[in-house]
Protein backbone atom coordinates (compact mmCIF):
# COMPACT_ATOMS: atom_id res chain seq x y z
CA UNK A 1 0.00 0.00 0.00
CA UNK A 2 1.02 3.21 -1.01
CA UNK A 3 1.17 5.94 1.78
CA UNK A 4 0.85 9.61 1.24
CA UNK A 5 3.18 12.03 1.84
CA UNK A 6 2.03 13.10 5.61
CA UNK A 7 0.86 9.38 6.46
CA UNK A 8 4.42 8.82 5.70
CA UNK A 9 5.70 11.15 7.48
CA UNK A 10 3.36 9.99 10.93
CA UNK A 11 4.36 6.32 10.09
CA UNK A 12 8.02 7.03 9.73
CA UNK A 13 8.37 9.62 13.17
CA UNK A 14 11.13 8.93 15.02
CA UNK A 15 9.84 7.25 18.51
CA UNK A 16 13.21 6.10 20.03
CA UNK A 17 13.25 8.85 22.68
CA UNK A 18 9.85 7.88 24.24
CA UNK A 19 9.91 5.26 26.96
CA UNK A 20 7.49 3.76 28.71
CA UNK A 21 5.98 5.95 31.80
CA UNK A 22 3.37 3.65 33.23
CA UNK A 23 5.79 1.04 34.54
CA UNK A 24 5.16 0.28 38.33
CA UNK A 25 1.63 2.03 37.70
CA UNK A 26 -0.27 -0.27 40.65
CA UNK A 27 -3.12 -2.33 39.47
CA UNK A 28 -5.85 -3.16 41.11
CA UNK A 29 -5.72 -5.46 43.82
CA UNK A 30 -7.50 -8.33 45.13
CA UNK A 31 -8.06 -6.57 47.97
CA UNK A 32 -9.28 -3.20 46.47
CA UNK A 33 -11.95 -5.81 44.61
CA UNK A 34 -12.80 -7.76 47.63
CA UNK A 35 -13.57 -3.85 49.33
CA UNK A 36 -15.90 -3.22 46.23
CA UNK A 37 -18.18 -6.13 46.89
CA UNK A 38 -18.55 -5.37 50.44
CA UNK A 39 -19.52 -2.35 49.62
CA UNK A 40 -22.07 -3.52 47.17
CA UNK A 41 -23.57 -5.81 49.39
CA UNK A 42 -24.00 -2.84 51.61
CA UNK A 43 -25.55 -0.38 49.22
CA UNK A 44 -28.30 -3.49 48.94
CA UNK A 45 -28.59 -3.44 52.41
CA UNK A 46 -29.38 0.36 52.49
CA UNK A 47 -31.28 0.04 49.40
CA UNK A 48 -33.45 -3.17 49.62
CA UNK A 49 -32.08 -4.87 46.96
CA UNK A 50 -30.91 -9.12 46.99
CA UNK A 51 -29.25 -9.03 44.71
CA UNK A 52 -27.21 -7.53 41.44
CA UNK A 53 -26.98 -8.84 37.56
CA UNK A 54 -24.06 -7.90 36.20
CA UNK A 55 -23.69 -8.48 32.11
CA UNK A 56 -19.63 -8.30 30.49
CA UNK A 57 -18.32 -4.73 30.54
CA UNK A 58 -16.11 -2.20 32.82
CA UNK A 59 -18.78 -3.09 35.58
CA UNK A 60 -18.21 -6.81 35.30
CA UNK A 61 -14.23 -5.99 35.42
CA UNK A 62 -14.48 -3.52 38.24
CA UNK A 63 -16.43 -6.41 40.73
CA UNK A 64 -14.87 -9.59 39.50
CA UNK A 65 -12.01 -8.94 37.33
CA UNK A 66 -13.62 -10.99 34.62
CA UNK A 67 -12.42 -9.67 31.12
CA UNK A 68 -15.29 -11.02 28.92
CA UNK A 69 -17.07 -9.79 25.83
CA UNK A 70 -20.85 -10.15 25.25
CA UNK A 71 -22.67 -12.36 22.91
CA UNK A 72 -25.29 -14.29 22.42
CA UNK A 73 -24.22 -17.09 24.32
CA UNK A 74 -24.52 -15.42 28.42
CA UNK A 75 -21.64 -14.69 30.74
CA UNK A 76 -22.46 -13.07 33.78
CA UNK A 77 -22.38 -12.85 37.46
CA UNK A 78 -24.74 -12.30 40.10
CA UNK A 79 -23.57 -10.12 43.14
CA UNK A 80 -25.51 -11.32 46.36
CA UNK A 81 -26.39 -9.38 49.23
CA UNK A 82 -24.33 -11.62 51.43
CA UNK A 83 -21.76 -14.43 50.68
CA UNK A 84 -19.77 -15.20 47.48
CA UNK A 85 -20.73 -14.28 44.02
CA UNK A 86 -22.08 -16.51 41.13
CA UNK A 87 -20.42 -16.15 37.61
CA UNK A 88 -22.35 -18.37 34.90
CA UNK A 89 -20.59 -19.27 31.59
CA UNK A 90 -20.70 -21.80 28.73
CA UNK A 91 -19.10 -24.77 29.90
CA UNK A 92 -16.79 -24.63 27.30
CA UNK A 93 -16.07 -20.91 28.03
CA UNK A 94 -15.37 -22.09 32.14
CA UNK A 95 -11.22 -22.46 32.04
CA UNK A 96 -10.90 -18.91 30.01
CA UNK A 97 -13.15 -17.06 32.07
CA UNK A 98 -11.10 -18.13 35.32
CA UNK A 99 -7.72 -16.72 33.99
CA UNK A 100 -9.22 -13.76 35.06
CA UNK A 101 -11.69 -13.75 37.90
CA UNK A 102 -10.28 -12.03 40.67
CA UNK A 103 -12.85 -12.63 43.53
CA UNK A 104 -14.39 -15.37 45.19
CA UNK A 105 -16.87 -16.72 43.24
CA UNK A 106 -19.19 -19.79 42.47
CA UNK A 107 -18.88 -20.58 39.12
CA UNK A 108 -21.53 -22.45 37.46
CA UNK A 109 -21.59 -24.10 34.01
CA UNK A 110 -24.42 -24.38 31.22
CA UNK A 111 -24.04 -26.59 28.34
CA UNK A 112 -25.48 -25.24 24.60
CA UNK A 113 -29.17 -26.92 24.96
CA UNK A 114 -29.46 -25.31 28.54
CA UNK A 115 -30.71 -22.01 29.99
CA UNK A 116 -28.63 -19.97 31.68
CA UNK A 117 -31.00 -18.21 33.54
CA UNK A 118 -32.16 -21.36 35.10
CA UNK A 119 -28.88 -21.17 36.62
CA UNK A 120 -29.74 -18.18 38.36
CA UNK A 121 -33.05 -18.44 39.28
CA UNK A 122 -31.31 -21.35 41.43
CA UNK A 123 -28.54 -19.60 43.07
CA UNK A 124 -31.55 -16.80 43.95
CA UNK A 125 -33.49 -19.49 45.54
CA UNK A 126 -30.63 -21.20 47.38
CA UNK A 127 -29.60 -18.13 48.78
CA UNK A 128 -33.28 -17.62 49.92
CA UNK A 129 -33.27 -14.36 47.52
CA UNK A 130 -36.02 -14.95 45.30
CA UNK A 131 -38.87 -12.87 46.80
CA UNK A 132 -36.45 -10.23 47.32
CA UNK A 133 -35.83 -7.53 44.58
CA UNK A 134 -32.97 -7.98 41.98
CA UNK A 135 -31.25 -5.41 40.84
CA UNK A 136 -30.46 -5.68 36.98
CA UNK A 137 -26.82 -3.19 36.14
CA UNK A 138 -28.20 -0.31 33.73
CA UNK A 139 -26.16 -2.02 30.42
CA UNK A 140 -27.36 -5.62 30.73
CA UNK A 141 -29.84 -6.55 27.28
CA UNK A 142 -33.22 -7.36 26.91
CA UNK A 143 -33.15 -10.66 26.37
CA UNK A 144 -31.37 -11.94 29.83
CA UNK A 145 -33.88 -9.41 31.86
CA UNK A 146 -36.65 -11.23 29.88
CA UNK A 147 -35.32 -14.69 30.52
CA UNK A 148 -34.66 -14.00 34.06
CA UNK A 149 -38.52 -12.94 34.49
CA UNK A 150 -39.54 -16.06 32.42
CA UNK A 151 -37.75 -18.64 35.16
CA UNK A 152 -38.64 -16.44 37.70
CA UNK A 153 -42.44 -14.66 36.91
CA UNK A 154 -42.63 -13.61 40.17
CA UNK A 155 -39.49 -11.68 40.96
CA UNK A 156 -39.53 -7.95 41.19
CA UNK A 157 -36.90 -6.55 38.86
CA UNK A 158 -35.06 -2.98 39.35
CA UNK A 159 -32.52 -0.64 38.96
CA UNK A 160 -29.88 -1.59 40.20
CA UNK A 161 -28.15 2.35 39.73
CA UNK A 162 -28.24 2.73 43.85
CA UNK A 163 -25.73 0.05 43.90
CA UNK A 164 -23.34 -0.19 41.20
CA UNK A 165 -22.97 3.61 40.40
CA UNK A 166 -23.03 4.40 44.11
CA UNK A 167 -19.37 2.56 44.07
CA UNK A 168 -18.25 3.55 40.80
CA UNK A 169 -18.97 7.03 40.62
CA UNK A 170 -16.55 7.10 43.92
CA UNK A 171 -13.21 6.56 42.99
CA UNK A 172 -10.33 5.22 45.05
CA UNK A 173 -6.90 6.29 45.71
CA UNK A 174 -5.84 3.33 43.73
CA UNK A 175 -8.28 4.61 40.84
CA UNK A 176 -7.63 8.24 40.72
CA UNK A 177 -3.87 7.01 40.05
CA UNK A 178 -4.61 5.08 37.94
CA UNK A 179 -6.49 7.86 35.70
CA UNK A 180 -3.55 10.13 36.67
CA UNK A 181 -1.21 7.61 34.68
CA UNK A 182 -3.26 7.43 31.81
CA UNK A 183 -3.37 11.74 31.85
CA UNK A 184 0.26 11.77 32.15
CA UNK A 185 0.48 9.51 28.80
CA UNK A 186 -1.58 11.68 27.08
CA UNK A 187 0.04 15.07 27.99
CA UNK A 188 3.50 13.54 27.07
CA UNK A 189 1.82 12.67 23.77
CA UNK A 190 0.36 15.66 22.91
CA UNK A 191 3.73 17.43 23.54
CA UNK A 192 5.33 15.23 21.40
CA UNK A 193 3.03 15.45 18.44
CA UNK A 194 1.87 18.84 18.26
CA UNK A 195 5.12 19.94 17.34
CA UNK A 196 5.39 17.73 14.43
CA UNK A 197 1.87 18.90 12.55
CA UNK A 198 2.28 20.31 9.50
CA UNK A 199 1.08 21.77 6.46
CA UNK A 200 -0.13 19.06 4.30
CA UNK A 201 -1.06 16.33 6.86
CA UNK A 202 -4.85 15.22 7.15
CA UNK A 203 -6.51 14.55 10.72
CA UNK A 204 -6.30 11.50 10.03
CA UNK A 205 -2.59 10.96 9.82
CA UNK A 206 -2.38 13.42 12.95
CA UNK A 207 -4.29 10.87 14.93
CA UNK A 208 -2.36 8.12 13.67
CA UNK A 209 0.84 9.92 14.89
CA UNK A 210 -1.10 10.96 18.38
CA UNK A 211 -1.52 6.72 18.83
CA UNK A 212 2.04 5.77 17.92
CA UNK A 213 2.86 8.02 20.47
CA UNK A 214 0.72 7.29 22.75
CA UNK A 215 1.83 3.37 22.78
CA UNK A 216 5.43 4.25 22.95
CA UNK A 217 4.58 6.01 26.08
CA UNK A 218 2.73 3.25 27.86
CA UNK A 219 -0.97 3.67 27.12
CA UNK A 220 -3.86 1.98 25.48
CA UNK A 221 -5.19 4.42 22.82
CA UNK A 222 -8.94 4.89 23.21
CA UNK A 223 -9.22 7.85 20.50
CA UNK A 224 -6.59 9.83 18.69
CA UNK A 225 -9.24 12.67 17.11
CA UNK A 226 -7.62 15.40 14.98
CA UNK A 227 -10.52 17.61 13.48
CA UNK A 228 -8.83 20.90 10.98
CA UNK A 229 -10.68 23.85 10.32
CA UNK A 230 -14.69 23.84 9.53
CA UNK A 231 -14.64 20.22 10.72
CA UNK A 232 -13.30 21.40 14.09
CA UNK A 233 -16.57 23.00 14.53
CA UNK A 234 -18.37 19.50 14.68
CA UNK A 235 -17.67 18.17 17.86
CA UNK A 236 -17.14 14.72 16.82
CA UNK A 237 -15.72 15.33 13.16
CA UNK A 238 -17.00 14.60 9.48
CA UNK A 239 -15.94 11.45 7.26
CA UNK A 240 -14.62 14.76 4.80
CA UNK A 241 -11.24 15.41 4.06
CA UNK A 242 -9.43 17.58 5.88
CA UNK A 243 -5.80 18.66 5.26
CA UNK A 244 -4.18 21.52 6.90
CA UNK A 245 -3.35 24.72 6.00
CA UNK A 246 -0.95 27.28 6.58
CA UNK A 247 -2.86 28.82 9.41
CA UNK A 248 -5.33 26.04 10.26
CA UNK A 249 -7.06 25.14 13.49
CA UNK A 250 -6.68 21.97 14.27
CA UNK A 251 -8.68 20.53 17.32
CA UNK A 252 -7.18 16.99 18.96
CA UNK A 253 -9.70 15.16 21.27
CA UNK A 254 -7.52 12.44 22.91
CA UNK A 255 -7.03 9.50 25.35
CA UNK A 256 -5.87 6.19 26.22
CA UNK A 257 -5.84 3.42 29.42
CA UNK A 258 -3.93 2.49 31.58
CA UNK A 259 -4.53 -0.40 33.59
CA UNK A 260 -8.12 -0.11 32.41
CA UNK A 261 -8.69 3.58 33.60
CA UNK A 262 -9.31 6.53 31.18
CA UNK A 263 -7.70 9.76 30.24
CA UNK A 264 -9.30 12.32 27.97
CA UNK A 265 -7.84 15.51 27.04
CA UNK A 266 -8.64 18.18 24.04
CA UNK A 267 -6.01 20.83 22.96
CA UNK A 268 -6.82 23.08 19.95
CA UNK A 269 -4.17 25.05 18.14
CA UNK A 270 -3.08 27.00 14.89
CA UNK A 271 -0.23 25.68 12.48
CA UNK A 272 1.09 29.28 12.34
CA UNK A 273 -0.20 32.23 13.16
CA UNK A 274 -4.12 32.58 15.20
CA UNK A 275 -6.38 35.22 13.50
CA UNK A 276 -7.96 37.80 16.22
CA UNK A 277 -11.33 35.57 15.98
CA UNK A 278 -9.72 32.49 16.48
CA UNK A 279 -7.68 33.59 19.54
CA UNK A 280 -10.92 35.90 21.17
CA UNK A 281 -13.09 32.24 20.77
CA UNK A 282 -9.95 30.05 22.30
CA UNK A 283 -9.43 32.86 25.51
CA UNK A 284 -13.52 32.75 25.25
CA UNK A 285 -13.16 28.67 26.14
CA UNK A 286 -10.66 28.95 28.44
CA UNK A 287 -12.38 31.56 30.74
CA UNK A 288 -15.50 28.99 30.39
CA UNK A 289 -12.95 25.74 31.76
CA UNK A 290 -12.17 28.42 34.86
CA UNK A 291 -15.81 28.94 35.34
CA UNK A 292 -16.81 25.75 35.17
CA UNK A 293 -13.99 24.42 37.82
CA UNK A 294 -14.99 27.22 39.90
CA UNK A 295 -18.54 25.99 40.12
CA UNK A 296 -17.27 22.44 41.20
CA UNK A 297 -18.28 22.87 44.96
CA UNK A 298 -18.25 20.13 46.89
CA UNK A 299 -22.06 19.47 47.76
CA UNK A 300 -23.24 21.41 44.55
CA UNK A 301 -25.54 20.00 42.03
CA UNK A 302 -23.53 18.83 39.34
CA UNK A 303 -26.06 20.33 37.20
CA UNK A 304 -25.11 23.73 38.17
CA UNK A 305 -21.47 23.34 36.81
CA UNK A 306 -23.06 23.65 33.67
CA UNK A 307 -25.36 26.06 34.77
CA UNK A 308 -22.68 28.50 35.66
CA UNK A 309 -20.16 28.21 31.94
CA UNK A 310 -23.54 28.65 29.59
CA UNK A 311 -24.61 32.10 31.85
CA UNK A 312 -21.11 33.17 31.24
CA UNK A 313 -21.31 32.40 27.63
CA UNK A 314 -24.70 34.00 27.30
CA UNK A 315 -23.49 36.99 28.62
CA UNK A 316 -20.93 37.07 26.01
CA UNK A 317 -23.31 36.65 23.25
CA UNK A 318 -23.45 33.06 22.35
CA UNK A 319 -26.16 30.56 22.21
CA UNK A 320 -28.70 31.27 23.92
CA UNK A 321 -28.97 27.61 25.80
CA UNK A 322 -27.44 24.96 23.11
CA UNK A 323 -27.99 27.45 19.70
CA UNK A 324 -24.87 28.08 17.95
CA UNK A 325 -22.57 29.61 17.34
CA UNK A 326 -22.27 28.29 21.12
CA UNK A 327 -21.69 25.56 23.40
CA UNK A 328 -23.92 22.86 21.53
CA UNK A 329 -23.38 19.60 24.40
CA UNK A 330 -22.92 19.09 28.39
CA UNK A 331 -19.55 21.18 29.98
CA UNK A 332 -18.59 17.60 30.96
CA UNK A 333 -19.27 13.88 31.82
CA UNK A 334 -18.45 11.41 34.64
CA UNK A 335 -14.99 9.23 33.20
CA UNK A 336 -12.98 6.17 34.72
CA UNK A 337 -12.97 2.82 33.18
CA UNK A 338 -15.32 4.29 30.62
CA UNK A 339 -14.64 7.32 28.90
CA UNK A 340 -18.38 8.62 29.73
CA UNK A 341 -19.73 7.20 32.63
CA UNK A 342 -22.78 8.95 35.08
CA UNK A 343 -23.38 11.59 35.96
CA UNK A 344 -22.83 14.75 33.71
CA UNK A 345 -22.20 18.27 34.12
CA UNK A 346 -25.65 18.92 32.45
CA UNK A 347 -28.48 21.57 32.99
CA UNK A 348 -30.88 19.78 35.41
CA UNK A 349 -28.80 16.97 37.23
CA UNK A 350 -29.01 16.75 40.50
CA UNK A 351 -26.32 14.58 41.96
CA UNK A 352 -24.40 16.33 44.44
CA UNK A 353 -20.74 16.80 44.18
CA UNK A 354 -18.30 14.13 46.43
CA UNK A 355 -15.07 13.65 47.36
CA UNK A 356 -14.09 10.89 44.66
CA UNK A 357 -15.98 12.21 41.71
CA UNK A 358 -14.03 12.16 38.65
CA UNK A 359 -15.38 14.69 35.75
CA UNK A 360 -14.42 15.86 32.04
CA UNK A 361 -14.51 19.83 31.68
CA UNK A 362 -14.90 21.14 28.34
CA UNK A 363 -17.16 23.81 27.35
CA UNK A 364 -16.08 24.12 23.67
CA UNK A 365 -17.50 26.48 21.54
CA UNK A 366 -18.20 26.01 17.75
CA UNK A 367 -18.98 28.87 15.06
CA UNK A 368 -20.35 26.09 12.35
CA UNK A 369 -18.56 26.60 8.58
CA UNK A 370 -16.05 28.78 10.54
CA UNK A 371 -14.31 26.41 13.48
CA UNK A 372 -14.72 25.31 16.92
CA UNK A 373 -12.30 25.35 20.10
CA UNK A 374 -12.13 22.71 22.67
CA UNK A 375 -10.18 22.44 25.68
CA UNK A 376 -10.67 19.18 27.83
CA UNK A 377 -8.96 18.56 31.06
CA UNK A 378 -10.66 16.23 33.76
CA UNK A 379 -10.76 16.57 37.53
CA UNK A 380 -11.61 14.88 40.41
CA UNK A 381 -13.43 16.06 43.60
CA UNK A 382 -11.42 15.92 46.72
CA UNK A 383 -12.12 16.89 50.25
CA UNK A 384 -11.20 20.44 49.54
CA UNK A 385 -12.72 20.78 46.17
CA UNK A 386 -11.66 19.99 42.51
CA UNK A 387 -8.41 18.96 41.44
CA UNK A 388 -7.20 18.48 37.65
CA UNK A 389 -5.82 15.88 36.60
CA UNK A 390 -3.97 17.49 33.33
CA UNK A 391 -3.69 21.85 33.70
CA UNK A 392 -5.57 23.70 30.91
CA UNK A 393 -3.21 25.43 28.68
CA UNK A 394 -3.20 29.41 29.06
CA UNK A 395 -2.43 30.35 25.89
CA UNK A 396 -3.34 29.64 22.20
CA UNK A 397 0.58 30.11 21.67
CA UNK A 398 1.30 27.21 24.25
CA UNK A 399 -1.74 25.28 23.31
CA UNK A 400 0.50 22.11 25.60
Amino acid sequence: MLLRPGLLRAAETDLSSLRNITVGVAPIAAAERAARVARAQALMRANGIGAVLIEPGSSLIYFTGVRWSRSERLTAAVLPIEGPALVVTPFFEEPSVRESLGIEADVRVWQEDEDPLKLVAGFLKERRLATRPIGIEETVRFFAVDGLRRVMPAVKLVSANPVVRGCRMVKTSTEIALMQAATDVTIAAYRFTVPRVEVGMTGAEIGAMMSAVTRALGGSPEFSMALVDEASALPHGTRKPQVVKAGSVVLMDCGCTVQGYQADVSRTFVVGTPLAEVRRVWDDVRAGQATAFAAARLGAPAGSVDDAVRASYEAKGYGPRYRLPGLSHRTGHGIGMDGHEPVNLVHGESTRLAPGMCFSNEPGLYLPGKFGVRLEDCFHMTASGPKWFSTPPDSIDRPV
